[in-house]
């Protein structure tokens, strides 16, 4: 297994639980503009890896959950901070900017979910600008909210050519029937109360109609949150599948 792998295997499971503290560590932050809107992101250079230093190197958006970054943001800075250092590039975007929401209020929701994913277009090009990052494999990687909107942004968006999407609903927002979207590797738990897995299989479903490259995993027993033998299996998972597409 090759470094950057072992480092997503150890990291990735980091993203739908709680995290550590990153006492003394500086945090990089960047912005753009979204909207008229000033959004906040928080930039984890690629570390050496395997490349060498004047390599251009792929690049990952994080998108969080509903829960943003003030309130569980030390798990997904935690996690960017590694999958860096394994050689991507990685970019923790604060989207809830654009509607000035510290966490999601679900009473607009659907009010402000495309806004969102106009911001999330918006820093797919400030990703792919970004000094040493290879335009050409830029992916994303979104958990629960955080994966529905990866899945809207890539399927209007071709600079995008992978999504990773943990416990996230299908967008209602999707091109019906067949919408065109990158390869696709989708993590669910079978006993999810916040988000049921049938999301997972009415996406599978869509991915195989679309002629998607595409994986789905469903973990019998597992909640919103994986945990446990799961959560390494996914960690493998996603190591293997951003190997390959990125």
């Amino acid at each position: 297994m090759k470094r950057r792998q072992l480092l997503l295997g150890a990291t990735l499971p980091l993203l739908p639980t709680a995290g550590r503290g990153q006492e003394g560590r500086q945090v990089r932050m960047d912005e753009f503009t979204s909207g008229a809107r000033r959004i906040r992101t928080e930039w984890f250079p690629a570390g050496a890896g395997e490349a060498g230093p004047d390599e251009l190197r792929p690049g990952l958006l994080l998108l969080h959950g509903a829960d943003g970054l003030a309130f569980g943001g030390d798990r997904y800075r935690l996690a960017a901070g590694l999958v860096s250092a394994s050689g991507y590039h990685v970019g923790l975007v604060h989207y809830l900017d654009r509607t000035g929401e510290r966490r999601v209020d679900y009473a607009t929701l659907r009010e402000n979910y495309p806004l969102w994913v106009a911001t999330i277009g918006d820093a797919v090009g400030w990703l792919a600008r970004r000094p040493g990052v290879d335009a050409g494999r830029l992916g994303l990687v979104g958990v629960s909210l955080g994966g529905a909107l990866a899945l809207s942004t890539a399927a209007s968006d071709g600079r995008v050519r992978a999504v990773v999407e943990y416990s996230g609903p299908v967008p209602e927002d999707l091109p019906d029937p067949r919408p065109k979207l990158p390869p696709t590797l989708v993590l669910h738990g079978e006993a999810d109360r916040i988000v049921p897995a049938s999301h997972a299989r009415r996406l599978q479903q869509i991915l195989r109609e679309s002629g998607t490259p595409h994986e789905v995993q469903v973990y019998p027993g597992q909640g919103h949150v994986l945990s446990g033998a799961a959560q390494f299996d996914a960690a493998s998972r996603v190591a293997s599948f951003l190997a390959r597409h990125l």
